[in-house]
């Protein structure tokens, strides 16, 4: 029994290994960081002239205040919230947050738009700066405006507001635009050699277990990761059939081109993120690409009947990608996992 227990956990060890194996090469993990000053400053009593002991949370609330207005830093934001979006849009998150798998085929479209993204930053940077004195300047002189409504000693308030901007030369360390790449690879065990001292002995094997059950987390984790990366693409397909739907539906035009351009489009890229060949659904979008966006939408506004077969078509396409993201996928995934077996072997 127990020999037989051995057995079986080998093989699942083997089985998440093979998977692992084949993610390896299938993508990387990827992150995106993007800082910036943010104009902002936590308030405390002695800001506004009160002691702490005086203070009640229940009726005042210092917290972060904004030193700049908010449309200031508006640039800047509105690319970090577009970076933060390209890579929710192409990649799947990893082990509840470990990372961002993103699949080989969009790696060089992603690379060029970050890039793109990077130089904007960059730009929008140096366009603050540039303005940054003036804005430092009429930012005080409207905190001295409001500080006269707010508090008793106003100037006690103002001084500390002016003393939390930083010095224009030393503003380059509060940004940065980071994009960085990561293999997937299980810890590697910490050598012990050169080690003397127990305590530092005793180091070694923490991390050691540390680094093994990290790596046991991993292992258990890629199965439930290929089976989501497959159902959140069949989702998406079901989604954007609805918002296609509601799109003809509700507008008065009817069928407008690009919306059947946003299909065209979604089809195009669920190939390239669809790394755990998922051949069902994507027969699926094939049949839809050659019977449904064959037609224009002028073509379809011209024709109820056509009109109605493009329904027809959307509806049950959402119907079939629904039903597909509940199915399970184990089938799938174990053969996701021969095939980097085999790629391993040819390669050894």
């Amino acid at each position: 029994m127990r020999h037989h227990k051995q057995s079986i956990k080998g093989t699942n060890m083997q089985t998440e290994n093979n998977l692992l194996s084949a993610l390896t090469r299938e993508g990387v993990l990827i992150k995106v960081s993007v800082s910036y000053w943010r104009g902002c400053k936590k308030l405390r009593p002695e800001d506004i002239g009160l002691k702490e002991a005086n203070l009640s949370d229940r009726l005042i609330s210092l917290g972060h205040k904004r030193l700049l207005p908010k449309e200031s830093l508006s640039a800047l934001a509105l690319i970090e919230g577009r970076a933060h979006a390209l890579v929710e849009q192409n990649t799947f998150p990893f082990l509840s947050g470990l990372g961002h798998f993103l699949p080989n085929a969009r790696l060089n479209e992603f690379m060029s738009k970050v890039k793109e993204l990077e130089g904007e930053f960059w730009a929008a940077k140096n366009e603050f700066i540039q303005h940054y004195a003036s804005l430092r300047d009429s930012a005080s002189e409207e905190w001295r405006k409001m500080a006269q409504n707010l508090v008793q000693d106003p100037d006690r308030l103002v001084a500390a507001i002016e003393s939390s901007f930083p010095f224009p030369q030393k503003m380059d360390r509060f940004y940065g635009f980071d994009v960085q790449v990561f293999q997937i690879s299980l810890p590697q065990k910490l050598q012990t050699d050169l080690i003397t001292l127990e305590a530092q002995k005793e180091a070694v094997e923490a991390r050691q277990r540390a680094a093994q059950e990290a790596g046991d987390k991993i292992r258990k984790g890629v199965e439930e990761f290929a089976s989501d990366c497959v159902a959140s693409l069949r989702e998406q397909t079901a989604q954007l059939c609805q918002e296609m739907l509601n799109s003809i539906n509700n507008s008065e035009t009817g069928v407008h081109q690009k919306t059947l351009n946003r299909l065209v489009r979604f089809i195009d890229q669920f190939k390239q993120m669809n790394f755990m060949n998922d051949t069902e659904m994507e027969q699926q979008l094939d049949h839809v690409r050659r019977e449904l966006l064959s037609k224009t939408a002028e073509e379809y506004r011209d024709s109820s009947t056509a009109k109605a077969r493009l329904i027809n078509g959307l509806q049950n396409l959402s119907t079939a990608a629904s039903n597909l993201a509940k199915q399970d996928t184990s089938e799938l995934v174990q053969r996701f996992g021969q095939v980097g077996r085999r790629k391993f072997n040819l390669a050894a």
